[in-house]
């Protein structure tokens, strides 16, 4: 009896075992399904801001903004006021306590300064002392439209200073609305790439999708916009996916690419009241990207 009873708890002890070892990997099973995939192109993907998008405010109100609607990334303009009892502005003038002050409210706040543009500078010796300054701040690129005699200065800095260039395109008759005049900078200039500006593109009446297949492999920013009417320069900005752009399409384009890199939201609309728009933007574009993986 004494052995049947043994038996009997012997097989319970086996029997509780099973469940719990059962248990366990439905559990991990569930983890692992809703975790995001490190290894996806799109974990390596940026969402930050162009300031311009707060140019009606000083630098440090933008950036304040900026963190409310939770944008960790950032790319700066030249010459933005820094705060509104100063006359000193965000670029290659500013005083060495400024850079000091820039560096430390950025990094209370967990903000990475990845951008400075759009840039154009004038002379040989502006295009130096902008890299210095951007090698300074840690700025990591820098969109730019550079006039065609300063395309070799330009890609030799950034081979220097270990900082790229990324053409931005306006619209027309900018010299770079088109992505052939881009791709003619590039040529010979391995340091010289493209920022996409999603919007220009549509405002200039040209595929956006098509525009990023003929700069593929060279694109290492994007400004993310949405305009009210497609090949009009002067159509309005509105919230990305209630425009012309197709943004699924445009998304699955910078995926297949392996795209790396920010996508700044540069909302050129409803100027005094937009950070309302930009957390939008942020959900719109957080939908989006999931919905990729």
């Amino acid at each position: 009896m004494q052995k049947l009873f043994a038996s009997l708890a012997g097989m319970l002890l086996l029997g509780t075992l099973f469940v719990q070892c059962n248990d366990q990997p439905k559990e991990a099973a569930t983890t692992t399904t809703t975790s995001p995939d490190p290894t996806s192109v799109t974990s390596s993907w940026k969402l930050g801001v162009q300031l311009w998008t707060f140019h009606k405010f000083p630098f440090y109100t933008a950036i304040e903004k900026a963190d409310s609607a939770g944008i960790k990334f950032i790319e700066a303009y030249p010459s933005q006021q820094l705060s509104a009892d100063s006359k000193e502005a965000f670029g290659i003038q500013m005083t060495a306590e400024s850079k000091a002050k820039v560096k430390q409210l950025l990094q209370s706040k967990g903000m990475t300064l990845v951008a400075l543009g759009v840039t154009s500078p004038a002379t040989p010796e502006e295009w130096k002392q902008t890299f210095e300054f951007a090698k300074e701040m840690g700025i990591q690129y820098l969109t730019s439209e550079p006039k065609q005699q300063f395309w070799g200065l330009a890609d030799s800095l950034a081979g220097v200073y270990g900082i790229r260039i990324a053409i931005h395109d306006h619209p027309y008759p900018s010299p770079f609305a088109h992505p052939d005049s881009v791709i003619a900078a590039m040529k010979g200039h391995p340091n010289i790439y493209a920022c996409a500006d999603l919007g220009h593109w549509a405002r200039n009446g040209l595929d956006v999708v098509e525009c990023l297949k003929k700069l593929e492999g060279r694109i290492i920013g994007s400004h993310l916009k949405d305009i009210t009417e497609f090949n009009n320069t002067k159509s309005p900005d509105t919230i990305p996916g209630k425009g012309v752009i197709k943004f699924p399409e445009v998304f699955a384009e910078f995926k297949r690419q392996g795209f790396k890199g920010m996508f700044s939201i540069e909302h050129e609309s409803n100027w005094d009241n937009n950070v309302p728009d930009v957390m939008q933007i942020v959900k719109y574009y957080n939908e989006q990207v999931a919905q990729l993986k």
